[in-house]
């Protein structure tokens, strides 16, 4: 014959059975966010994957051991994009077959001459990003969201794939320093050797979208 016994549980916690024993252990909480509310730091996107991830664990060691080295600043802008992807896409990853499409950010270069040609509503997409050049100025400009249905090129990394052209977007406003690091940063000797000028780099939040 059975008992039914009721005890009270403190909120934040519920009852397991654990080896025989009834105990009580943490609640999980669920996040009902989007992924685009939790996910706007790359220390939202570790805390996402979890201290133990792979790709949060080779981001960290590699950052420590090359940490101040010029040289290394666009491969460390790429363990960091890893990152972000992987904690945007929450668990998507590329499988490559013909049906598959994925999706990435796409940017444009401005001079500074090309940016002071633009109409007050273009620059109004702008906003300048400090930047260290030895010329008279650069530009980064996030413009639109591509994909691709087959293939990765060498303008689109396989790893830095979205699953959706809305994610692929997001990244490219959201984390637009850790996408310029990586794919634009003109290295110079005068730069190395501490003796370049500082310059302003544009970038524009253009809304268009290729189909």
């Amino acid at each position: 014959m059975s008992k039914e016994i009721t005890i009270p549980v403190p909120d934040g916690k519920r009852a397991e059975w654990i080896n025989g024993v009834l105990t009580l252990v943490d609640e999980q909480k669920v996040e009902n966010r989007p992924v685009t509310e939790r996910i706007k730091t790359l220390d939202d996107a570790c805390n996402a994957l979890g201290d133990e991830h792979p790709l949060v664990t080779q981001y960290r060691l590699t950052a420590a051991a090359y940490k101040g080295d010029p040289m290394t600043e666009d491969f460390i802008a790429y363990l960091k994009l890893r990152i972000i992807v992987a904690a945007l896409n929450e668990g998507w990853e590329p499988k490559f077959t013909e049906d598959e499409y994925r999706y990435f950010p796409w940017f444009y270069f401005y001079t500074k001459e090309e940016y002071d040609k633009l109409d007050d509503e273009e620059k109004g997409r702008c906003v300048l990003r400090s930047g260290v050049s030895a010329n008279s100025g650069v530009g980064f400009v996030y413009c639109v969201a591509d994909n691709d249905a087959s293939y990765s090129s060498t303008n689109h990394g396989s790893r830095l794939a979205f699953r959706t052209r809305e994610l692929a977007a997001y990244a490219g406003r959201q984390f637009t320093e850790e996408w310029a690091d990586f794919m634009f940063k003109p290295r110079t000797g005068e730069e190395l050797n501490g003796k370049s000028e500082v310059a302003k780099t544009t970038i524009d939040f253009n809304n268009n979208e290729d189909e």
